[in-house]
């Protein structure tokens, strides 16, 4: 049976939201500590646990670390990024340390799924002058991608250590590690979970870069699932090729019998309404046709105005797509 997730947040942090969201069908929920630790997180978790026990669930709770993902800073409000604006990063929008030597003149800088776009047209000390050529309204602590750069950093923050070494105690059942980058990304989140006594708990390997992608051969062995998560994947380049990547991931998984996970945007649409696009389903439909033994919902739970909704819609062409499968 595909597994159904929804994402933790504002939306739907509540028992009796938490409750509707299992009945209509998830089956286990994922919790981004980029915004927050295990600690801080302990009402939501608390909520979640009465809820699955309430509903006579089993829930599986994932943890995303925030690994060596990019990401703005923290903002004082939320930010409108005007197309043709001239924009300072590293003040207006901070970012890493890492990221400012790389912001040369003509460098492409992505935030929040690639929703806004950014070029830096002259190197700053300490940042950059960037024109925003998408723009929109940016938050707190949003993604941040530099196509074509490879940014190194460590697979792991102290903070997500400390959240590894507390994990067991919050009931958590799986670790999602992001731009997983070699099998030594994977060793290491394997080893902090050996010193605290969480061998049971499954790693989840996310692909969300092409180094990820070329490794799968390595990858696939060192973890319990793979992700396809296509919201940084899709920035890896040009995003008509994302659904190639998609294919091929899917299809290296199954010849290996590696169980997969699809996320990002399975029902963007449904943040704002109360019904999908017909190409939304079909995309859920379509993952488990190509094999995904789990998919994931993020915004639509986490912040979305229809959370229970959503996961209705998930759910129920999920269990449609499997009935058809047993017809062929």
């Amino acid at each position: 049976m595909v597994q159904i997730y929804g994402t933790l947040g504002p939306a739907c942090d509540h028992e009796e939201t938490l409750a509707r969201l299992f009945e209509e069908g998830m089956t286990g929920i994922r919790l981004n500590l980029s915004h927050v630790g295990l600690p801080g997180a302990a009402e939501q978790i608390e909520h979640l646990h009465a809820a699955a026990r309430r509903c006579g669930v089993t829930c599986q709770l994932l943890i995303d670390m925030q690994g060596p993902e990019l990401r703005a800073g923290v903002l004082p409000a939320p930010l409108e990024l005007a197309d043709g604006a001239l924009i300072r990063l590293g003040t207006d929008v901070p970012l890493p340390p890492a990221v400012l030597p790389h912001l040369v003149p003509g460098q492409e800088v992505l935030l929040d799924d690639g929703k806004l776009l950014l070029r830096v047209a002259e190197a700053l000390p300490g940042g950059a002058l960037a024109r925003v050529e998408r723009g929109g309204v940016l938050q707190s602590r949003k993604s941040a991608a530099l196509p074509g750069v490879d940014v190194h950093l460590p697979a792991m923050t102290d903070s997500d250590r400390e959240n590894l070494r507390l994990a067991r105690d919050y009931g958590v059942t799986g670790v999602m590690q992001p731009f997983v980058r070699g099998r030594e990304d994977l060793e290491a989140v394997r080893g902090a979970l050996d010193e605290a006594g969480a061998q049971d708990i499954r790693l989840f390997a996310k692909i969300e870069n092409l180094d990820g992608v070329e490794k799968l051969e390595e990858l696939i062995p060192a973890a319990d699932e793979i992700v396809i998560a296509r919201g940084d994947l899709g920035n890896a380049g040009p995003l008509w090729k994302l659904p190639a990547l998609q294919k091929r991931i899917a299809a290296a998984c199954r010849a290996a019998g590696r169980p997969f996970m699809v996320v990002t945007q399975m029902l963007a649409s449904m943040e704002r309404s109360p019904v999908p696009t017909r190409a939304e389903v079909s995309d859920i439909f379509n993952a488990v046709l190509d094999g995904a033994a789990s998919v994931m919902v993020t915004g639509e739970t986490a912040v979305g105005r229809y959370p229970a909704e959503a996961m209705r819609y998930l759910a129920r062409t999920v269990r449609e797509a499997e009935e058809f499968i047993g017809t062929l």
